[in-house]
């Protein structure tokens, strides 16, 4: 026994060392649902915010264990209870699925979300009417939306007697299926033919958007859906294959190729967020915190896109770089 003893030493440390809580510096358990470039500049701009709080990873006043669930839904249900079953000091949580399933499966550990709807949109209000009470962070409803879709028709001139708009939306996405229904209403008091078709995953988007473009659309309307997230550049290259101009809610997909957007700036939406976490972090309280809206949102353009499509884009947009 004497001689293995080391080996089990080792292997506790080594088990101690794996582990967030590892000293009294604050653990953060940062939890992603999927993989996706424009979604990760919320990461970023949560972790600017909590360094300018004074809470840095580099000078150890902070550790942030960042997960990610690659989209797998049996994964980020692990991941959230890992961190719960550590006893972090607070769970970040981005895009709607990890924030539902933080929800689920904590109410105790505070809660900072972003990239995320409101709580009623996200379905996770209580019989009380109220939202969870370890629920804080940034969250966005739908009415940018009516200013994001109404630019398309003041943009550009229908190839036929109306212009007829296309969309893709996840129904398992309650904000998805929420934009779908309300763009809906919107494109009919515009005068514009909608045609939205559902997937389920981004594996599918592909055949979907070809499906959607052999209908003959004037536009493609990138809207608020994690899996248009995940699989956007399917969605521009098929797209720019049919001289089809995308336009989006989202700022972020401005930046990879759509022509323009009035939305979230997602490092923003992550830095402010990040404030919630550095307030709490500083004061092991949550009071006066609650889930507030977004902030910083952007009327933006892409110059290349908007050369490609020969677009006027009104003054008071801005270029992204």
């Amino acid at each position: 026994m004497k001689k293995y003893l080391p080996l089990l030493l080792l292997a506790a440390l080594a088990s101690a060392c794996n582990s967030p809580k590892t000293s009294n510096q604050p653990v953060v358990g940062f939890v992603d649902a999927f993989e996706d470039a424009t979604i990760a500049q919320a990461r970023t701009g949560f972790t600017d915010a909590l360094k300018k709080e004074g809470f840095s990873e580099d000078k150890k006043t902070v550790k942030i264990e960042y997960r990610n669930a690659q989209g797998n839904i049996p994964t980020l249900t692990q991941i959230v209870n890992y961190f719960v079953s550590e006893k972090v000091d607070l769970l970040a949580t981005c895009t709607t699925l990890s924030s539902v399933t933080a929800v689920q499966n904590t109410k105790t550990i505070p809660i900072f979300e972003m990239v995320s709807p409101t709580p009623e949109r996200m379905k996770v209000i209580g019989a009380d009417g109220k939202a969870p009470a370890n629920l804080f962070g940034v969250v966005e409803d739908l009415g940018y939306i009516d200013t994001s879709f109404s630019i398309i028709p003041k943009l550009l001139r229908p190839k036929g007697p109306k212009l007829v708009i296309g969309m893709i939306y996840n129904e398992a996405e309650p904000q998805s299926a929420d934009a779908m229904q309300r763009i809906k209403l919107l494109a009919d008091k515009l005068n514009v033919t909608l045609i939205a078709l559902p997937l389920n995953s981004s594996a599918d988007a592909q055949l979907v958007t070809q499906a959607l473009l052999a209908k003959k659309i004037d536009a493609f309307f990138a809207n608020p859906d994690n899996t248009v997230f995940a699989s956007f550049e399917t969605i521009l290259k098929n797209c720019n294959a049919a001289n089809v101009p995308i336009f989006t809610s989202e700022a972020g997909l401005v930046q990879r190729g759509a022509v323009a957007a009035f939305g979230a700036d997602i490092y923003q939406w992550g830095y402010q967020a990040g404030e919630q976490a550095a307030q709490y972090l500083k004061t092991h309280k949550t009071d006066g915190l609650k889930p507030e809206m977004v902030k910083i949102r952007k009327r933006v353009y892409n110059p290349a896109a908007v050369k490609k499509y020969q677009i006027a884009i009104p003054a008071n947009f801005e270029a992204v770089k």
